[in-house]
């Protein structure tokens, strides 16, 4: 007998979709049960697909290719993702369909969380590919392509950990009758930027209401270090200004951040950021927002990145694995330390964060009180990480980023992490304190463009900051937004075409016709970094442990029958990493392979 292979874990979906259970939640004896029997009374293995009724389609056509090349399958269709979660978390499947989306823009956020040795959403260790995660982290260029190339090999062919559908674009939908699309980004991974959208008549911008749209209505948190999904990756986003953004090709850059300018040292282990003094926090007051005329400072930066990458900093903390490499986080007290250090540019840190000041720096500060740039006096953060780690700039753009202010959070965040009681203790961030109603206390700091007011289910209302940047070219164009939650696509569609949101962020492939037809839409299309692939369940199951039985069902696969469904709006994937590094591997739909590797499996039983 052939040893079994346990299966390594690739895990939760940023966005995964599903439909109706045809019949009643199994019973955890009927669980047992299905765990122990993966064949039917034919000899032929029996795959249970597990998805959402917005993933039917894909289902449907992975069910076809797995039936053409010998197994049975059950399709466990369940309505949402509440439900789906449920089922996958009781193990009712042997292929759960997920998804993932690379909202940093670079490829070590693609593999670390997902399939690094615990890591978020790894069950079981491989060594093989912990090293290669970790060596790719540290390269670029050439060198990053090839290594990233061994860890697809290992991912995908070697052990068939996962198997990949397709890479998504994406398509938004304006309502250019009142919006001017041209002012509407559509970034491959940064989440929405509200403060550079304005009206056709910006006589508007002031007065009347840009209404958005967001599926999701339950809230994770409002802090930024609390959360990393679609209930508040853009709400956090446009309420908490980062250190560096990306661009919507997936640069790193200053504009439109807290620092002036960042640069390099050589050795990619030390990072500086040039801080602009022209943005201050900003709290709800009577429903308005009020600057709260303190700084976001040098110190709040320090404050807000060592509780992200600190575990036990708050309860629940969902993001440290984001910022694990970040070593030490502190500002520069000596201006030689600039012109000592050489960049990874050439000439020396205080060269590289030179350009496009107010003035020149003369003095670097520690004390938020002495900040003059315009005389010359700035604040410079240091980060430094343990080994060479070029991607962290891409972390530091991600919303966990966010700088918080260190005065509010600590008064609000007064209970004992490890004591903490969720019935009875309000951490910072809590959606309860914006929603509308007896239990609304809304204590929020906000370093970013806009701040939230309050929530209900239908809505949250958010005011510009006017403390952020006022006067420059990065100072928010509209006063009031309002974000309107809406599940159901179709429904987000008509609100779009009727004129009640302004903007749709993702349209559905199979209305792209519809918007495209409607004189008062605009479509936006661009690559993604979405990529829908099939997770086999880690424990239980004969998938689990039997590389056969995987690659059997990995070579089944033909992406280009997914492709063709989409009317080629979809794209190949090998893994997570294809839309962000080109590795030259391919999936090959195969079926005398498939039929090979189910051969070997029967052999093992």
């Amino acid at each position: 007998m052939k040893k079994r292979n346990k299966l390594f874990y690739a895990g939760v979906t940023t966005a995964a979709a599903a439909v109706m259970l045809a019949g009643c939640v199994e019973t955890k004896s009927d669980v047992e049960e299905t765990k122990t029997d993966n064949q039917n009374n034919s000899g032929q293995p029996t795959i249970e697909v597990l998805g959402m009724a917005s993933n039917e389609a894909d289902m449907n056509i992975l069910r076809d290719q797995l039936v053409k090349n010998g197994f049975d399958v059950k399709l466990n269709i369940q309505p949402d993702y509440g439900s789906f979660t449920t089922q996958k978390e009781a193990g009712n499947y042997d292929v759960a369909l997920s998804s993932w989306t690379t909202v940093t823009g670079n490829p070590d956020y693609a593999v670390r969380g997902l399939f690094k040795s615990g890591g978020d959403y790894s069950d079981t260790s491989d060594e093989t590919v912990d090293k290669l995660i970790d060596e790719a982290s540290t390269l670029t260029g050439k060198e990053a392509e090839e290594k990233y190339g061994e860890l697809e090999q290992a991912l995908v062919f070697d052990n068939a950990y996962i198997a990949p559908l397709y890479i998504s674009k994406k398509f938004q939908g304006i309502y250019s009758k009142e919006v001017n699309p041209d002012t509407v980004r559509l970034s491959k991974s940064r989440a929405q930027a509200w403060e550079d959208i304005s009206f056709n008549d910006e006589a508007k911008n002031a007065t009347d209401t840009l209404v958005l749209h967001q599926a999701i209505a339950s809230l994770t948190s409002l802090d930024p270090v609390k959360g990393n999904d679609g209930s508040i990756n853009t709400l956090n986003t446009n309420m908490y200004v980062r250190l560096v953004n990306l661009t919507d090709t997936d640069e790193v850059v200053s504009d439109g951040s807290l620092s002036i300018d960042h640069a390099s040292a050589e050795d990619n282990k030390s990072y500086y950021f040039v801080l602009r003094d022209d943005i201050n926090f900003t709290k709800i007051e009577n429903g308005a927002a009020v600057d709260t005329g303190d700084l976001v400072s040098a110190e709040d930066v320090v404050f807000s990145l060592e509780r992200a990458k600190d575990e036990k900093s708050v309860p629940d903390h969902r993001t440290y694995s984001i910022h694990e490499n970040i070593d030490t986080v502190s500002i520069v007290e000596d201006i030689g330390e600039l012109e000592e250090i050489t960049s990874s540019e050439g000439g020396s840190i205080l060269e590289a964060l030179s350009d496009d000041l107010p003035a020149a720096i003369a003095e670097v500060v520690t004390d938020e009180a002495d900040v003059d740039n315009a005389a010359g006096k700035y604040q410079v953060v240091k980060i430094t990480t343990a080994d060479p780690f070029p991607q962290v700039l891409n972390y530091l753009a991600h919303q966990s980023g966010g700088i918080v202010s260190e005065a509010q959070v600590t008064a609000v965040n007064t209970f004992d992490v490890e004591s903490y009681d969720p019935n009875k203790d309000i951490a910072y961030g809590d959606q309860s304190v914006v929603t509308e109603g007896a239990s609304y206390n809304n204590h929020l700091w906000a370093s970013g463009p806009y701040i939230m007011v309050q929530k209900n289910d239908y809505e949250a209302t958010f005011v510009k900051n006017p403390a952020y940047a006022a006067g420059t070219e990065n100072e928010p164009l509209i006063n009031n937004i309002s974000v309107r939650f809406i599940q159901d696509n179709d429904s987000a569609v008509s609100a779009l075409r009727n004129g009640e949101i302004h903007v749709l962020q993702a349209v559905p492939e199979t209305k792209i016709d519809v918007v495209e037809g409607d004189s008062n839409l605009t479509l936006k299309t661009a690559d993604s970094n979405a990529v829908s692939y099939a997770l086999f369940n880690p424990s239980g199951r004969a998938v689990s442990e039997s590389a056969d039985l995987r690659k059997a069902v990995l070579y089944s696969i033909n992406q280009d029958e997914f492709i063709s469904y989409y009317q080629g709006n979809k794209l190949k994937a090998v893994s997570t990493v294809s839309p962000l590094v080109n590795t030259g591997l391919e999936l090959v739909a195969d079926p005398e392979k498939a039929k090979e590797f189910l051969n070997a499996y029967k052999e093992e039983k």
